[in-house]
This record gives structure tokens, sequence and C-alpha cells, in this order.
């Protein structure tokens, strides 16, 4: 595998195939609304693996904008926003489940 495709739009392609890999276990897992529904019982586990993912998402997206030099701009910045985004989703979750009154999903 070449680390630097520079110009080859590796980078790219390399997000993608981690993307939907990525997307594909997220639809099986736990989401914000889950997040929010049992913020109660399961907030700090779930911000914790949350947190987890970030990190995960920087390493994938450094390692695509090295591939691709050429687009690491554009892969940099939607790395960027894709993570404050959905971060704030994740904070607003907790922050709505844990201020409600209504019951979760877990016992």
């Amino acid at each position: 595998m070449a680390w630097n495709a520079e110009g080859t739009g590796g980078g790219v392609a390399f997000l993608v195939s981690a993307g939907i890999v990525y997307e594909i276990i997220a639809a099986a897992c736990s989401s914000p609304q889950t997040t929010e529904i049992n913020a109660d019982k399961r907030a700090d586990t779930l911000m914790k693996w949350v947190n987890i993912g970030c990190v995960q998402a920087v390493a994938f997206v450094l390692i695509a904008a090295f591939m691709d030099k050429k687009h690491a701009g554009p892969i940099v910045g939607g790395g960027i926003l894709a993570l404050v985004v959905m971060y704030g989703l994740y904070v607003y979750a907790k922050r709505s489940g844990l201020e409600d009154n209504e019951p979760g999903t877990e016992d």
C-alpha cells in the first residue's frame, strides 16, 4: 500500500473505505438519541466511547491527509467540521437526557 499516494486521491479512497466501516458499525451501536434516552444510567460510559471514537477519527483523518497532500485541506476541514458537529450532538444529548425526567430504556 502506498502511504503517500499524492495526487491520486488515495486519501479520499482511504476515508471512504474507513468511513463506511465506521458508519456500518455505528449503525448497530449507540447514537446521540440513545445517549439522551439512557443518560441517567450510562452517560459517562457513552461519552467515554464518544471520546475514544474522536481519537480514532482524528487518526484516520490525519493519515488520509498525509496520504493525499493535494487534498489535505478539505480532508482535515471535513474531519474537523464533522468532529465538532458530532461531539456537539453527543454533549447536547447527554445534557438533555440528564435534565429530563423521562425513563430510559435500561434498568
